[in-house]
């Protein structure tokens, strides 16, 4: 049977010795049948998190030249500001405003794999407009940092592994990423009334890549939602003194599929609700990591693989990024990934990836126009001025 609820787990039990046993049961549960869950009591202070919304939302008051100061394509680290529309999941446009930050790192030297570039230092704003941005997201990224690290252990552990079996996938000065996200509602994205509440894509079915990632709701908006086995969505409310837990692609790999990452979206707010603001925060992995894994013990995969004969197998259409046998390492797939989601970087600090990418999307494009007219009844071939009609559902990218 799918889930139909996000569970709730309570982080202090796993300090307390008498009632860590029980959570790790309830984290057994959530990450061999749910792949997402929130976490509450974290131990991080409510202040620095009122601070971490408020510098937040603030970022996106700024005026529109101060933004672009620090717009993405400015380096070809993927950190850095994007526009509304900027970036692509699915080959559908996102519709939502960000920016992404990372922990710290100089930038990488001549020598280094071309995947080092996600190594780099961060886009911060003017701090004349926003003097207090940059040091609460430098503590709040540290703190979380602290936190994803911790609770890696604690999925080991109920995983029945030794606490630090995931610890060498994580460099000494290891990177971790967060985005500060803005989604506006269908009337600020020009929505006609006449369409209703329509569903739009703040950001389209996906999977997060790396170990876990864990999503600051910023605003009261519904929208998130994650898909079960039988393809159903539902929500994940936000829920005040909770962070919600996606587990990501790379655990995926590393434990032979045990702990599944889950897919989710974004629904942008109905006309008049305003916009919604999130603070995801991704733990990230060795980007010179191979792709290795851990040795889970077959009872802990016996109990994964009856949890799937009861759901009729796993469905889902969303791409794994960490293919085995295409990369030799996690941080090509990943500066892979970046490329595909953000083009306009690509197009200019990678010119050989996004000639690859295009070339896939014009073969791609074209597969379907032969599929389509397949499909098609025929038509004479005389008429004049025919105009070619695409099928419902296609997708044809702009270049």
């Amino acid at each position: 049977m799918s889930f139909c609820t996000i569970p709730v787990l309570d982080l202090s039990q796993a300090r307390d010795p008498e009632t860590k046993p029980a959570f790790l049961e309830e984290l057994r549960h959530a990450l061999l049948e749910v792949g997402f869950l929130y976490i509450s009591n974290i131990g991080i202070d409510k202040a620095l998190l009122q601070d971490v919304i408020r510098e937040g939302i603030s970022f996106f008051d700024l005026p529109e030249e101060k933004k672009l100061e620090v717009q993405m394509k400015n380096a070809p680290s993927f950190l850095g500001y994007n526009k509304l529309g900027g970036e692509i999941t699915r080959h559908q446009i996102d519709w939502r405003e960000q920016i992404d930050l990372s922990t710290p790192h100089p930038l990488p030297s001549a020598s280094a794999p071309l995947y080092h570039n996600l190594l780099s230092p961060n886009q911060w704003p003017d701090p004349h407009c926003l003097p207090k941005f940059r040091p609460v997201f430098e503590n709040y990224i540290r703190q979380m940092s602290t936190l994803s690290i911790s609770f890696t252990s604690l999925i080991a552990e109920a995983l029945d592994l030794p606490s630090s079996v995931f610890d060498r996938f994580f460099d000494v000065d290891q990177q971790h990423k967060l985005k500060i996200v803005k989604y506006p509602d269908l009337a600020e994205l020009g929505v006609p009334e006449s369409e209703g509440n329509i569903e739009s894509q703040g950001v389209g079915p996906h999977k997060d890549s790396m170990l876990t990632s864990y999503l600051l709701q910023a605003s009261h908006h519904r929208g998130l939602q994650a898909q079960n086995i039988a393809g159903e969505w539902i929500d994940c409310p936000p829920i005040p003194g909770t962070l919600v837990v996606a587990i990501g692609q790379g655990l995926e790999a590393l434990t032979h599929g045990v702990c599944a990452s889950t897919t989710h979206r974004v629904l942008s707010p109905g006309r008049g609700q305003g916009p919604r603001f999130s603070i995801p925060f991704f733990q990230g992995v060795s980007y010179d990591a191979t792709f290795q894994s851990v040795d889970v013990p077959e009872h802990i995969k016996q109990m994964r693989g009856e949890i799937l004969e009861k759901q009729s197998g796993r469905k889902d259409d969303v791409e794994f990024t960490f293919e085995k046998g295409r990369w030799g390492h996690l941080g090509e797939a990943t500066l892979y990934n970046r490329c595909k989601s953000h083009m306009d970087v690509t197009e200019r600090w990678y010119p050989d990836i996004y000639a690859e990418i295009r070339s896939d999307q014009m073969k791609r494009e074209k597969e379907m126009k032969l599929e389509a007219a397949g499909q098609q009844t025929e038509k004479p071939a005389d008429v004049k001025g025919q105009v070619e009609h695409r099928p419902a559902g296609t997708a044809i990218e702009a270049h």
